[in-house]
Formats: structure tokens, sequence, C-alpha cells
């Protein structure tokens, strides 16, 4: 917890705010709640994108794809996710370069992209739900693996495999990038062996494969409400740009001795992770088919067992251990981001609510106990209308946020620059939060079938496409007054320089600081977050009156 005491100044010497000291100490904190300084970029563009496309391990887009492709046969399944990765590649561009170039997470890029202070808390809970829910899926996956390579019962491997996460999260971004950079061979051997065993020993079954028609009888042809659900389904990843984000933001600075592999590795580690992505899911849907006559229908939606029977043919009985190793390989990598992941996002949203911040942390132990829960109640067996019905709350943020990056700002309708500080931002932004709230709630009312079949089916492009449309209306409409609340001095500002917070002591680089009329100078931007006293003064009555800054200091 942290100490906010009210004291005047001159009645004490000790910082007026102290944090934790797993909230002090960023080897664990990771800039949790605040931009990331260039001082903590010190990684190079590659290693940051090698970690970040690291997390991507997962095997939900094997069980996605196969879940697409039985239900709505080849056809339908390959036009839904080819469309979906185009959405989610479009969409993701705008968002990793603005959290690269400017140092910022999802969350604190949707603060200042049209949600206002507050207005983005909601989306802190739509993106800790993606984090537990797919941590949830992954962490079946493993557990369906543990219990058929070790018989250990479902329960207890659902408790293993979130146990197992822990001690790599608690350490951050410095543990996370050797954890991926250590498995990242084995993971690729492992996802391409199944595929050269299959076109060496049946290579007929690929051609098999695009004739298939599905499980429940719709036929290999294609369907417009087959496409439009297997696509609803593929779009709820389009929230991993967050997971990317959340690496992107430690990019070093953008410069003309880098900028080639900068741009090169914001690509591919940004939008670029859903190209591979789609492939893994017609992979993964491959091999399903392939095994659907030796293990059946319901286990062939399960990765692990698929997985297994491609291994046979070269060997034989140790198929199965092979097929575990790099089962558990890849859900420790991707429920290593999840986890890190959701750690961040819960921290902003109870930051906001409480003023108290204990440290990220202790937010592991949140996140994963939700998703543990989510596990024990078989969530995997609801997979499909669950990821369906979420896409549509998922696409509307999405949408709303890439509306502003790429038609409110280039046409002047909101600030050139992001914006995520409370001391500068009105609660809420109906620019971005009103086109969320629209969007998500007209597609939900589609998904539930209130309009019809067809618009059921392609509830999610609803959402989509009022997010899009919605943002600029309203910034338009409101002549994006509530982007500022009062305007920031220093927003041009890309300076290495500090100035110390009269609140915490701390030397904080000017991009990460506001003035302060309430504590009469310069406040950081978390214990500006934290602060329960000042009951908003500076963006209540921005004329209150000049504040001193201090002077800045180069950080060495």
């Amino acid at each position: 917890m942290t100490d906010t005491s009210t004291q005047a100044p001159e009645q004490v010497s000790a910082p007026r705010r102290s944090y934790a000291k797993s909230a002090a100490d960023e080897s664990l904190e990771d800039y949790s709640l605040r931009y990331a300084p260039h001082s903590f970029r010190r990684w190079s563009p590659l290693s940051v994108a090698s970690t970040a496309l690291g997390g991507i391990a997962y095997l939900a887009d094997y069980a996605i794809g196969a879940g697409i492709v039985m239900s709505y046969g080849f056809t339908n399944a390959l036009a839904a996710i080819l469309t979906a990765a185009t959405l989610i590649f479009l969409t993701g561009i705008p968002i990793s370069r603005a959290c690269a170039a400017n140092g910022v997470d999802m969350d604190l890029l949707t603060r200042g992209a049209g949600f206002g202070y507050f207005g983005s808390t909601l989306t802190s809970l739509v993106y800790a739900s993606f984090t537990f829910i797919f941590f949830a899926l992954e962490g079946s996956i493993m557990a369906q693996a543990l219990h058929e390579v070790l018989h250990l019962p479902l329960t207890v491997g659902y408790l293993v495999t979130t146990l197992v996460v822990i001690p790599i999260v608690f350490k951050g971004m410095s543990w996370i990038s050797k954890l991926q950079a250590w498995t990242q061979p084995l993971w690729i051997l492992g996802l391409v062996g199944p595929f050269v065993i299959l076109a060496v020993h049946s290579p007929g079954t690929f051609a098999e494969f695009t004739h298939f028609g599905g499980t429940q009888g719709v036929g290999s042809g294609f369907t417009l409400l087959g496409f439009g659900l297997g696509t609803g389904i593929a779009l709820s990843l389009i929230a991993q740009i967050g997971e990317q984000a959340d690496y992107l933001r430690f990019m070093p600075q953008r410069t003309p001795a880098n900028a080639r592999r900068w741009d090169f590795a914001v690509l591919a580690a940004g939008p670029g992770w859903v190209v591979i992505g789609a492939a893994k899911q017609l992979g993964g849907a491959l091999l399903a088919f392939a095994a659907l006559d030796v293990v059946g229908n319901a286990k062939a939606l399960e990765p692990i067992a698929p997985y297994v029977e491609s291994l046979r043919p070269w060997f034989g009985a140790a198929a199965l251990p092979l097929a575990g190793l790099f089962v558990v390989v890849s859900q420790v990598k991707i429920n290593s981001t999840n986890a890190y992941s959701g750690s961040l996002s819960w921290s902003n949203f109870f930051s906001r609510l409480t003023h108290r911040h204990p440290g990220r942390v202790w937010y592991i132990f949140l996140n994963c106990g939700v998703a543990l829960l989510l596990m024990e109640l078989d969530m995997f067996s609801a997979l499909g209308s669950l990821l369906g019905f979420y896409s549509n709350v998922a696409i509307a943020w999405i949408g709303a946020v890439t509306a502003d990056l790429v038609i409110n700002k280039p046409l002047g309708l909101s600030p050139k620059y992001i914006e995520f500080k409370r001391a500068y931002l009105h609660p809420v932004n109906p620019a971005g939060f009103g086109a969320m709230c629209i969007a998500a709630a007209v597609s939900i009312c589609a998904f539930f079938g209130w309009f019809g079949e067809y618009a059921q089916a392609f509830s999610p492009f609803i959402a989509l496409a009022l997010a899009m449309v919605c943002s600029p209306l309203i910034a338009w409409a409101t002549k994006g007054r509530y982007y500022l609340a009062r305007p920031n001095p220093n927003a041009d500002s890309t300076s290495t320089e500090t100035l110390t917070c009269t609140v915490c002591e701390g030397a904080y680089e000017i991009p990460d600081t506001a003035d302060c009329p309430f504590h009469q100078g310069t406040i950081c931007s978390l214990c500006c977050s934290l602060d329960a006293d000042c009951h908003d003064a500076c963006t209540k009555s921005p004329d209150s009156g000049p504040v001193l800054l201090g002077m800045p200091t180069l950080r060495g």
C-alpha cells in the first residue's frame, strides 16, 4: 500500500508518498502504470520483437482453427481466418507504432486515443478479461497434455499450469525475455515437425483437407452464415495486440541509424503476430482433420491428441512425451505473457478506482486466480460461444482506438500526440468511449439474434464499422473539446531530461510528469493517478494560477 499523508511540505522532510518495495522496484514493476522512460528501454529492436513474438506460442490457435473448420467446413474457415487476420493486421499497425514510439502500453494509449482517464477503466477490464480467458484456455490445453502424459487429474493439472508461470512473471520483462529466447528454438522445431512428417508420410491429406465439409454437415462450399460466424470466433484474438504492445513500449527510440530495423521489428512483433497466428489456426485444423478418424470429434479439438497422432509415424511410443514437452513449452511461453499483461491491466484498473497501488506483482495472483476458476469450471467446452461473444466488445474497443489514430488525429479532430496523464484529461471522452459503447451494445444485440441470423453472424463486423464511424463523428460533433481538460506545456517533449516529483521526490523524464497546482510543483504520472485529495483541481480549475516547476536534469 502507499502512504498518502497530507501533511504540509514544510512540516516533513520525508517524501509525502512512498511506495511499497514491490511497487518501487522497477525490475519487478516494469513501469506498469506509467510511461516507459528511455533509460529503461535498453533492449535492441530485435530483442524486444523476439520477446513479443515469443508470446504467440500459444496452442489456442490450434483449437480455434479446428473448431471453425469442424463447425463450418474448410472453405468457410479459410475465408474467415484470412479475413480476420487481415482486419487484425490493419488495425494493429497504427496501435503498434503508437505504443512503440510513445513508450506507452495499451491502457495509456486508450486514455489518450479518445477514452479519457476514467473512460479507459472499462477497457482495462476488457483487456484483463482477454488475458485471463486465454490464460484459462491455454492452461486447459496444458492440463490436457499433463493428463495424457502423466495421468495427472485435470483439476490438479489446472493448478500446476497456473503456479508454474508465477515466478517467471514476478520478475517481469527481464525474465520473460530470457524465457522466450531460450525456448524459441525448441518451440520452432516442435511447431514445424508435425507438418514435415505429415507431408512425407501422408501427402494426400493436404488435398483432402481442402474438400472437408466439417463434422456438422455444412458441406465444403462457401456459405455467408458460416463465413460470418467463423470470422467472429477468429476475431476474438484482436485484443492480442495489447499483449504485443506491452512489450513494444520498451522499444528504443527510433533514430535515423536504426529506423529500418525499428520499423521492421515493430511491424513483425506488432500486427505481424497474426500472420503466424493464422497459419497456426489452419495448421491446427489440418492436424485435427488428419487425426479425426483416430481420436474422434471431441478429442480432435484438443491440440494434444492430433499432435500426438502426427508424430507417431516417426516416433512411435515416444510421440506422447514429445508432444507433451512441446505443449508445456508452448503454454508456459504464452501464459507468462497472459499473466504479465493481466497484471498490468488490473494495476491500471484498481489504481484509478482505489487510489492505491501495492505493486504489479500482487495482481499476478488475481489474474491467475480468475483464470484457474475458469479452468475448473471447464470453460474449454464453451470455447466457440465465449469467444464469439467476447469478440464484439474487443473489436468495438480496438476499432475506436484505431479510428482515433488513423482518422481523428490526421484530420485534426484530436491532439496529434498521446496524452495519458490524469492532470490533462477529462474523466470521460465521448469520442472513443461513446463509440465503443454504441458499437458494443448494437453488436451484442445482433450477436444474440435480435436483428436476424445474418446480423448475428456478422455482429463483429457491425462492431468494427460502428466504432470506426462513430469515433470521428462524435469527435467532430464535440469539436474535440473532451480530449484535453487543459493544455500540456510539455506536450511535444521527448526529452530524456528529468524533473523531481514534489510528492515522492523521484526523478522522472519530462513526458512522465505534469505541473500540479494542488501540490505547487511537478508531479509524476503515478503520484498524480493515486492522489485522492486533489479532487482533480487542475482540470476543474485550469486557470488556478502559475505553477513553479523545478529545473530539469539530464539522466546519465
